[in-house]
């Protein structure tokens, strides 16, 4: 017992400095107290070291998760006679769609397929898939496909999480077998060894060494050379203004003569570089801001270590964004805030809105959010890897290593799309001997974060599994943060094909406040439909305004009632700031205010922004 005891004092004291004396109550409460049973402790510490070791196998997946899954799933399949007769008919359905197809285009090449892919899936788009029998092979999957789907969906008195769960699962492991993944089976594999006489393959196995040995030796992906943060991307001039253990400041420097009263604070997510919003000169929405007269804060978050598994998420909001107002204040002095916020850097920022409005603290002039959750009640399909069970085995996890890995985080991202970030470059590059080229936001995506041990067990516990946020339960400061309470105008954006952040959830905001909500559906994904800078080829967007007496409409009323229209929804949104700005422009402020504790420090983009 004296041991758990010096260890948990240990723990407290293993806290960088400044988090001591504002560790939080729920930080306080999840450790072992000391008049509480420690030898209970010492068996759940067992138990969290069984399941860590075992997620080493499993890829961090719960085996009890996907198993209790597979038997809810096989066991109302058993006692349903019927849906077992539906799915034997459409098998003896699609079988003869296929040998009708394929009796018809022995004669006519001609003829139309009996079943497209669905939308996004461009395996078998390409020239050479249109002739046979590859036509042929392309249709069999994808008929197969279709017969699995309804073999794991609508299944009798099922579970709805767990018909997810199945159905997930069963099209992973059926992409394996697709055509376009086996090399005889692909035209342009095949057409790339005819042409080079086989040599494809023996580039594509140097490509896989070189991957291999960078990943094996912790290196950088091909081509991020070229992407040098500081110099190609991140590169907005700009001063670090503010820094504590948790998070940089930065204040870019003007770029017009007059800029607008009201300064700008953006959070991005910690479970990103913030450098997603400064990306190349062309694309970076903060060099966007600066040039069209807007004064510019960003935060950039530590990149945490196991030392800081005890940060909690009240940690990342009071020494993240609540301290980042306190310097924006001090810099900018009487002047409100506009406060964004994109991805969980939102979700935290309409919390802390919240709780600034129950306390009657008026330095926000309005709040923005970019693909950002409030209502978790339909999350996703990351929802497929949240459950009770899934939960407790990565809460093990994290607990062993003291925060959540970037390859962790990276391989549960790739899974929702396999067929994007996975199949089709193994292909490309290990196939048909090519190379995916770099681009700076894919330079982005490989410069991954953790996710500190106690934080992110909280947020997904608390918003993922209990929704506390929406149903008015989300603690702040001892008293609970009602969105509600937020009066002030917001500008959310959701974007079409948002594997992480589904638009119809992210709309759920209108249910949630009294206020005034402009909003936006952008084309594009999570990242892609944000980072939609003026000029991109194919972008477009509706946007309205939903005042308080409208907040009743559906998402799918607001969609056929808002107004479309091509191009960026950014000059829309610096329009729509200076609408609730003050006329008058003003002089640029002055990078920081040494005055008042907030010198000038460095150069951006900073110095946490590299750590790995």
């Amino acid at each position: 017992m004296e041991t758990l005891t010096r260890d948990r004092q240990a723990l407290v004291a293993d806290r960088p400095t400044e988090f001591g004396p504002v560790i939080s109550v729920a930080a306080q409460s999840a450790l072992p107290h000391e008049d509480e049973d420690l030898g209970s402790e010492a068996f759940r510490a067992i138990d969290r070291m069984r399941e860590a070791l075992s997620a080493m196998a499993t890829g961090g997946l719960s085996p009890a998760a996907l198993a209790l899954a597979f038997f809810d799933w096989s066991i109302h399949l058993a006692s349903a006679p019927g849906k077992r007769m539906e799915l034997a008919n459409k098998a003896a359905q699609n079988w003869g769609q296929l040998l009708t197809y394929m009796a018809a285009a022995a004669t006519r090449p001609d003829t139309p397929a009996c079943i497209d892919a669905l939308p996004g899936d461009n395996r078998f788009r390409a020239e050479g898939w249109q002739k046979q029998p590859y036509t042929v092979w392309a249709q069999a999957f994808l008929l197969c496909q279709q017969w699995w789907h309804n073999l794991t969906h609508n299944i009798p008195g099922m579970t709805p999480h767990h018909e997810d769960v199945v159905s997930f699962t069963t099209r992973q492991l059926l992409d394996v077998f697709s055509p376009s993944n086996i090399p005889f089976a692909n035209p342009e594999v095949i057409h790339k060894a005819m042409e080079t006489g086989g040599a494809n393959f023996a580039q594509g196995f140097r490509n896989w060494l070189e991957d291999t040995s960078r990943l094996a030796m912790r290196q950088p992906p091909v081509g991020m050379e070229a992407f040098r943060v500081g110099r190609d991307i991140a590169a907005t001039p700009g001063k670090v203004v503010y820094r504590n253990n948790l998070i940089e400041l930065i204040q870019y420097s003007p770029a017009t003569e007059n800029v607008l009263a009201e300064p700008i604070l953006i959070v991005p997510a910690w479970i990103m570089k913030y450098y997603i919003l400064d990306l190349s000169p062309r694309n970076s929405l903060v060099r966007y801001l600066v040039s069209r007269g807007h004064t510019v804060f960003c935060i950039s978050w530590r990149n945490p270590t196991a030392n800081d598994r005890d940060l909690t998420l009240d940690d990342y909001r009071r020494l993240g964004i609540m301290a980042a107002l306190d310097a924006v204040s001090a810099i900018v002095p009487e002047r409100k805030i506009h406060a964004t916020g994109y991805c969980l850097g939102g979700t935290l920022l309409a919390i802390a809105a919240a709780a600034m409005a129950r306390a009657e603290d008026k330095r926000l002039a309005s709040v923005t959010l970019f693909a950002a959750q409030t209502d978790f009640s339909e999350p996703g399909e990351l929802a497929r890897f949240i459950d009770h069970s899934q939960m407790h085995y990565l809460e093990s996890m994290m607990w062993h290593s003291g925060c959540l890995s970037a390859d962790q985080m990276a391989g549960a991202f790739q899974l929702l799309r396999t067929n994007d970030l996975v199949w089709s470059r193994l292909v490309h590059d290990y196939l048909i001997g090519g190379r995916t080229p770099m681009s700076d936001l894919m330079a982005w995506n490989a410069d991954s974060t953790h996710m500190p041990y106690r934080m992110h067990a909280e947020y997904l516990q608390r918003l993922y599994l209990d929704n506390e946020l929406a149903s008015g339960r989300f603690i702040v400061d001892g008293r609970p943060a009602h969105l509600q309470n937020i009066r002030l105008p917001m500008f959310v954006v959701g974007t079409e094909r948002d594997h992480v952040a589904p638009w119809p959830s992210v709309y759920k905001i209108h249910y949630l406040t009294d206020t005034d909500v402009t909003f936006v559906l952008t084309s594009g994904g999570h990242n892609a439909g944000i980072i939609s800078e003026p000029d991109h080829p194919g972008r477009r967007f509706r946007i309205a305004l939903t005042r308080e007496v409208d907040s009743g409409v559906s998402a799918e009323e607001w969609a056929v009632a808002a107004l479309s229209k091509d191009g960026s929804w950014w000059p829309d949104w610096v329009e729509w700031l200076a609408s609730h700005s003050a006329r008058e422009r003003v002089a640029p402020p002055a990078i920081g205010a040494r005055k008042k504790g907030y010198p000038p420090i460095g150069d951006a983009p900073g110095t946490y922004v590299h750590q790995r």
